[in-house]
């Protein structure tokens, strides 16, 4: 039986070298130096009697059973900062720090009026925000490196938490001149193959879009993909093809002074759901579900 258990200090080096996949890197991130983080992974696998990271001068590997000790090192670790909130309070009081993520396509529409809101109503809360995409921010949160995710659903959460605050209606943005030229109400059929533009798949709101909007056609599809609903906009605004923008993007002006329409799809109402999303061992579920209010009086 082992006597002696690993430090959290130990479990954080492994997960950041991980993460960075670079020795000096890693040391930076924890505030220490190489050798101290060389040597406390080096206790940290002399202690589990197994080798997890395989070295030479110019590469690391991470061994199979090194994947799996950091797996479960991020989930230790979350507990651990979930188990430091309990201790600074019972997770009522809207005060402190919040770190709160939220995907591209919802950020820029969403996150100033939130900030205003939140200082408003309680000005003791400050809100540490990072925009990233769904996959990243839900490792993050995992990982206890975030406290709540602003996301666009359904997505997989696995065990998180979660609660929908409100829908947000797709539109079809296409030019004047192409508006015209379309009979209405819009079918598929009636556009041009290739002619419609989607973001890169990293950003979820592709897969919303062509679901609940129930395009099946893939050769309507162009094979270009947009980084950004700006690069979207700006494509379409110069005659390319039509896309898929999410209501909120539109009323925070993403088409204005632009010489396009918005219309509905084809087929009956498209929308994604917006929705918070947590740890279930979080202490802070009243302050998620206060946030929560906040969110869907603003959508």
């Amino acid at each position: 039986m082992m006597s002696k258990f690993p430090s959290l200090k130990q479990l954080n080096y492994l997960v950041t070298l991980h993460e960075t996949r670079h020795f000096g890197d890693a040391a930076k991130k924890c505030y220490v130096s190489q050798s101290t983080l060389s040597s406390g992974l080096q206790n940290l696998e002399e202690l589990l009697g197994s080798q997890l990271i395989e070295r030479d001068n110019k590469t690391l590997v991470f061994t199979s059973t090194g994947e799996e000790v950091v797996r479960r090192s991020l989930d230790i670790l979350a507990r651990s900062r979930d188990l430091l909130e309990l201790t600074q309070g019972n997770g009522e009081a809207m005060e402190g720090t919040l770190r709160v993520g939220c995907i591209p396509t919802i950020a820029p529409f969403l996150l100033s009026d939130l900030v205003q809101e939140v200082t408003r109503l309680h000005p003791a809360l400050n809100l540490l925000l990072r925009e990233d995409t769904t996959t990243n921010l839900l490792a993050a949160l995992r990982s206890g490196e975030m406290d709540v995710l602003i996301l666009a659903l359904p997505v997989d959460i696995g065990a998180m938490k979660s609660r929908i605050v409100g829908r947000d209606m797709f539109k079809m943005v296409f030019s004047r001149h192409q508006a015209t030229n379309l009979p209405v109400p819009i079918q598929y059929t009636h556009l041009p193959d290739e002619s419609v533009f989607l973001l890169e798949k990293e950003h979820c709101l592709t897969e919303h879009a062509i679901s609940a909007c129930s395009l099946t056609s893939k050769e309507k599809i162009n094979p270009f993909t947009a980084t950004s609903l700006h690069t979207l906009v700006q494509m379409v605004a110069n005659g390319l093809g039509t896309t898929f923008i999410p209501q909120m993007a539109i009323e925070h002006g993403i088409i204005e002074n632009l010489d396009l329409v918005s219309m509905d799809p084809p087929g009956q109402t498209a929308y994604r759901e917006i929705g918070l999303v947590w740890r279930p061992t979080s202490n802070r579920m009243m302050m998620f579900n206060q946030l929560a209010d906040i969110v869907e009086g603003l959508l």
